[in-house]
């Protein structure tokens, strides 16, 4: 891995939260472009309950701490380049990216959230949700994740892959 990232979506974990007997973990997180904050592209996120934890796969924790290089997302229901336009919840395929050395556990994406939470692992960029009664509104959280990849693109140029599949070279994500 790159001792520099050239582009990197950073996580800070604030903790949990608990909806009757579902929980979430929030945290904040920001773009950085060569280690310099990009205010524009920051906000909160929510995924699946901690710990992290990944040693076996369909654990239901979200995925450890650490850094994860970055890849085009090539799914049914998830993708990076070829997403539907449409802005509804059931359209298919949404925006998404995917993280990679997650150990066992495999189809770790950051992708639009809604509800409480739409995450069995991955990660959704969202408004504040300060209180767990908070709700992730979904055009909003679409509208965050296609910031990211649109971002993406720009930063990195023609190194930014033209296919769904391939590794974002420069690209991570790093959570603490």
């Amino acid at each position: 891995m790159s001792a520099d990232p050239k582009w990197e979506f950073h996580i800070k974990r604030l903790g949990q939260q608990q909806r009757t007997n579902r929980q979430r973990t929030i945290g904040e997180y920001i773009v950085l472009h060569n280690r310099v904050p990009v205010p524009s592209l920051s906000g909160m996120c929510c995924e699946t309950r901690g710990p992290g934890d990944n040693s076996h796969a369909g654990n239901n924790r979200c995925v450890e701490a650490g850094r994860y290089p970055l890849s085009t997302q090539d799914g049914e229901k998830y993708v990076t380049i070829g997403y539907t336009t449409s802005r509804s919840t059931s359209a298919l395929p949404r925006p998404g990216l995917l993280l990679g050395s997650t150990g066992n556990r495999v189809a770790i994406l950051i992708h639009p959230g809604r509800g409480f939470l739409s995450s069995i692992g991955c990660i959704n960029p969202c408004q504040a949700v300060h209180e767990a009664l908070d709700d992730i509104d979904f055009d909003d959280s679409r509208r965050r994740v296609i910031a990211l990849i649109d971002d993406l693109k720009s930063h990195l140029g023609h190194s930014f892959p033209s296919q769904n599949g391939h590794p974002i070279p420069g690209a991570f994500v790093s959570i603490e």
